[in-house]
């Protein structure tokens, strides 16, 4: 069974063989398995937002711009991070919208709700087209990406390193 849960589950009290999750929320005491590239996180917004309003040059100038937050499943809202020079600068965005899903995100700022924080796979296509304008490029950050992970290597079911191998495109039962 494969189930999709927004909550940060405890798979084994729920009794699952395995789960999903961002790199940063992978417990600490599970095996892990990469499942892809690092994401890139970009700042967004439509041609017309930018029209009416100046270009934010730093994170700090979002103070004076309409951002579409998003909600983490813990209820948290979720800062926006950037990265220039060493320096990490975390940022509470200002934003009458909140949203808790990055495609409804994607299409809020597509409407021009505001600036949406996505990873830069969602909206590769409206960049590339000029539907959305990216901002603050050189301040971008790069987190890992998702990670399988399950409680231990030691009593892997078959079908288990089954999934991996078929998630990972690798022949059955590689080894880890």
């Amino acid at each position: 069974v494969v189930a999709a849960d927004g909550r940060l589950v405890d798979i084994v009290a729920e009794g699952w063989a395995a789960g999903i999750r961002p790199a940063a929320v992978v417990p600490r005491d599970m095996v892990s398995v990469p499942l892809g590239d690092d994401v890139r996180f970009v700042v967004v917004g439509t041609p017309e937002y930018f029209a009416a309003r100046d270009v934010p040059a730093s994170p700090g100038d979002l103070a004076r711009h309409e951002c579409i937050r998003a909600r983490m499943p813990s209820g948290a809202l979720s800062p926006w991070e950037f990265w220039r020079e060493g320096k990490l600068e975390t940022i509470d965005v200002p934003g009458r919208l909140t949203l808790d899903e990055p495609n409804v995100m994607l299409e809020a700022a597509r409407s021009g709700f505001g600036l949406a924080y996505l990873p830069d796979k969602n909206c590769a296509d409206d960049l590339k087209t000029g539907r959305l304008v990216q901002v603050l490029a050189d301040w971008s950050i790069s987190r890992p990406g998702l990670f399988l992970y399950y409680p231990s290597r030691r009593h892997r079911p078959a079908l288990l390193g089954a999934f991996i191998d078929c998630l990972l495109d690798r022949e059955p039962f590689d080894q880890l």
